[in-house]
């Protein structure tokens, strides 16, 4: 997914959403009812939509042993970076590490990671409570109060682990004002991007992970099936959001898809104009879900009705270059070449040169964020390693006529590399 929640255009994101959601209620409201057994409310919705099944049942959490483990890799990694120790606030790596799930205000809430021993939690003292409550391990919480300065709080604790004139890392997404709130109140201290902790963790991805991710991505292509069938003339875009939403609510897992039609398909971020479908024209899907934290991003590109051989023999192109791309992945290839594996089929089709028809890079990394390390793009020329994910997702995108993108997850495996769902054979049968 190139338009990522993380990374889109905020007025275009919130626009969408809110006609998503707009269109969405009254199916939402359907399909709460159905789960419930409410035979007229089940009736209303498509029977595709109908058929999907509850798998929020499926979901196991990652546990706190495995937690645990990770905070000794990170201390593994912190040792041989020479970091005394790690600050992280709000956001995935505090979930990642702690199992807190925090909104990032002005008021300080985050956990220091020492070299050696157990984290030490810093938050507003009337939010004890519900940190101890949220904390999957370790007990000890600093609190401050409204009228105290909470950096002062958390250079005294980094001075209780030696850190006062060592180093400390600042996890990357910390918010300046904060990462400068914490320098100043240690100014003996060398300041360093945690990078090489958080994303040395994150990026290898365990099996308690892998099954998560596995579970999310097929509940998304299974969700989008649902909706391809449901798919009739006329419909809008918030009409078919509105399905995609319905769908999700059957399974149980919470998620959305970003929906274009027709001519719209030629940009990979869509258009906030309003669209309508009519038989012969592509309609993209692209979006995930979330189990324990862990999200799928697929997209499918299907049309209502007969399509056009222009279309397919540009999807046919598409097809053939993600496979390109995975058929390249293994331990030890540079991450560039999935792109230029990818880039090579499209540009060799007629659809080139570098970033004229394929406009983007082929992927991205993927966990617990949509988007995280690394990039499948040109020049980067980090290494594959067994447990990394990315979305595999070339398109190809002719401006005012329609475009073509097919995205699945691919995890690096310990001789090559998968795809987490099928891959979409063919235009006239989209999901096989």
């Amino acid at each position: 997914m190139e338009n990522d929640t993380t990374h889109a255009h905020p007025r275009r994101r919130f626009l969408r959403n809110t006609l998503a959601l707009g269109a969405a209620l009254p199916l939402l409201g359907q399909a709460r009812a159905a789960n419930g057994n409410d035979d007229r409310a089940d009736a209303a919705l498509p029977a595709s939509i109908r058929a999907l099944q509850p798998v929020a049942q499926r979901v196991v959490p990652i546990t706190v042993a495995e937690r645990a483990q990770r905070l000794a890799r990170a201390q593994q990694l912190m040792d041989e970076q020479r970091i005394d120790a790690v600050f992280i606030g709000a956001g995935s790596s505090l979930t990642y590490f702690t199992g807190m799930h925090w909104w990032n205000s002005e008021r300080l809430t985050g956990v220091i990671l020492p070299r050696s021993g157990a984290p030490v939690y810093v938050t507003p003292e009337f939010e004890r409570g519900r940190t101890l409550e949220q904390i999957k391990f370790g007990d000890d919480v600093r609190g401050w109060q409204e009228d105290e300065d909470p950096y002062a709080l958390v250079a005294q604790v980094l001075r209780g682990f030696g850190a006062g004139s060592g180093s400390v890392g600042i996890e990357e997404t910390v918010p300046f004002f904060r990462s400068k709130g914490i320098m100043d109140a240690l100014p003996h201290a060398r300041f360093v991007d945690a990078w090489p902790v958080t994303a040395g963790c994150r990026r290898i991805k365990s099996p308690a992970e892998m099954a998560l991710m596995r579970l999310a991505n097929q509940t998304t292509l299974a969700v989008y099936e649902a909706v391809w069938k449901a798919l009739a003339p006329g419909m809008t875009e918030g009409d078919i959001a509105a399905l995609v939403a319905a769908a999700y609510a059957r399974t149980g897992l919470r998620g959305s898809a970003d929906v274009n039609i027709g001519k719209y398909t030629a940009s990979p971020h869509g258009s906030d104009a309003p669209q309508r479908l009519v038989e012969g024209t592509p309609v993209i899907f692209d979006g995930g879900c979330r189990a324990d934290g862990y999200t799928s991003d697929i997209t499918r590109t299907v049309v209502l009705g007969q399509p056009g051989d222009d279309i397919r023999r540009v999807f046919d192109i598409v097809l053939q270059a993600q496979t390109a791309a995975l058929d390249a992945a293994r331990p030890g290839v540079a991450m560039e070449a999935l792109d230029a594996a990818a880039r090579k089929v499209i540009t060799d089709a007629g659809y080139g040169p570098d970033y004229r028809y394929f406009s983007h890079r082929l992927g991205h990394g993927i966990g617990m964020d949509m988007h995280e390390w690394d990039y499948l793009v040109r020049g980067n020329k980090h290494l594959l390693e067994p447990g990394m994910t990315f979305s595999d997702e070339p398109g190809i995108y002719i401006p005012e006529k329609f475009g073509v993108r097919l995205e699945d997850i691919l995890h690096v495996t310990a001789d090559g590399a998968e795809l987490l769902t099928p891959q979409s054979p063919s235009i006239d049968h989209p999901f096989g």
